[in-house]
């Protein structure tokens, strides 16, 4: 059975190895205020930066999911209000947690095959604190490229610039200086079971929080922030995931090779689909497809159809998501997923539907 679910997605089949290493050498129970446990923060932390071209300067935490870190936001560094801009349903989703604890917080909503006019954007006065938008959407199979990120960076002014990269960190290469939080799951791009999250953080985001000084809650980033110091954490952390997140970098090829290895496989399914007669990409602007998450849409009857057949095979597929889920299905393109797998999804579509 080969999994094309957006999330949780396919896991490395190392994984299985990683996890009886982990038993093995004890993790299971190690203490995290020890010193092998911060050395592992440490040689992780740095994994990470490695791999995926993280400035040296910038912070990292790890939480249990980028839902979390929608909250440590708002509580951490939004003391007044935030402004979204979205086209799906994570990036409202993410709107509406961080309203009900700033309600003066606004959203923008934009078409998904729309690009926002950074210029013309009514980008609100200068007590917004963060502008948040989601880099990759996995509801709908939209991304915004780095073009309009480095444009937005440029308005803000005062104001930081956060992004929910759930779907694409660790899959796609971002360029993590043109904005000051990113914020991740590890069961998508990093294929690793559900139950971490990251979060890296912008100089300019740090001294704004410690400026902020919030301390309220158990996950409040100024008491986070002490405690990475010391390659430490302010609650019991997932020692497992951290441990399988190293293992996983460890044998991963640098940032650069997975995003063009993806952006291939991307390409060839979005060239089939454009000739398609029966299935057609949900997204009809190429400036705003994803290159991790491919979006399908027909009649529900024939969306229906392709699901049960898949899976008579062997494989997967993804359903719809919010408005789109009766008409849509989803391609989650994980580096996790091997390239047989996508070539003989590729097989079935041309032999069933073309």
């Amino acid at each position: 059975m080969y999994t094309f679910n957006p999330g949780p997605a396919a896991v490395y089949p190392e994984v299985r190895n990683y996890l009886t290493a982990a038993y093995d050498e004890g993790w299971l129970s190690a203490p995290h205020r020890g010193e092998r446990f911060t050395g592992l923060m440490r040689q992780t932390i740095e994994e990470l930066k490695k791999k995926l071209n993280i400035p040296q300067d910038y912070t990292v935490f790890f939480l249990s999911s980028a839902t979390e870190c929608w909250e440590v936001l708002a509580q951490s560094l939004t003391p007044t209000k935030s402004f979204h801009l979205y086209s799906g349903a994570f990036g409202e989703k993410w709107y509406e947690y961080a309203k009900a604890l700033r309600p003066a917080c606004t959203g923008y909503p934009f078409g998904i095959d729309e690009v926002p006019d950074v210029a013309a954007l009514p980008l609100p006065d200068d007590e917004v604190d963060m502008v948040c938008i989601t880099q990759n959407e996995t509801s709908n199979a939209t991304q915004l490229r780095d073009g309009f990120i480095l444009n937005l960076y440029n308005r803000l002014g005062g104001a930081l610039l956060a992004v929910d990269a759930t779907s694409s960190l660790g899959g796609v290469q971002l360029k993590y200086i043109k904005a000051d939080v990113w914020f991740a799951s590890v069961q998508k791009c990093f294929g690793l079971p559900a139950g971490l999250g990251l979060m890296v953080l912008s100089p300019r985001a740090v001294a704004r929080f410690r400026q902020i000084n919030e301390r309220s809650h158990y996950n409040s980033l100024t008491a986070q922030y002490e405690k990475m110091l010391n390659y430490q954490t302010t609650h019991t952390p997932n020692v497992l995931g951290i441990y399988l997140l190293y293992r996983v970098l460890q044998d991963r090829q640098p940032i650069k090779t997975v995003h063009q290895h993806l952006l291939d496989r991307a390409t060839k399914l979005y060239d089939y689909f454009d000739q398609a007669t029966q299935l057609k990409p949900l997204v009809q602007n190429p400036e705003t497809r994803s290159t991790t998450v491919i979006g399908l849409q027909g009649p529900p009857q024939l969306i229906d159809d392709v699901k049960r057949r898949a899976l008579q095979l062997g494989l997967q597929l993804g359903n719809g998501y919010g408005n789109w889920k009766p008409t849509s299905l989803r391609i989650a393109n994980f580096p996790a997923i091997p390239d047989a797998a996508f070539e003989q999804l590729v097989q079935f579509f041309a032999k069933e539907y073309a």
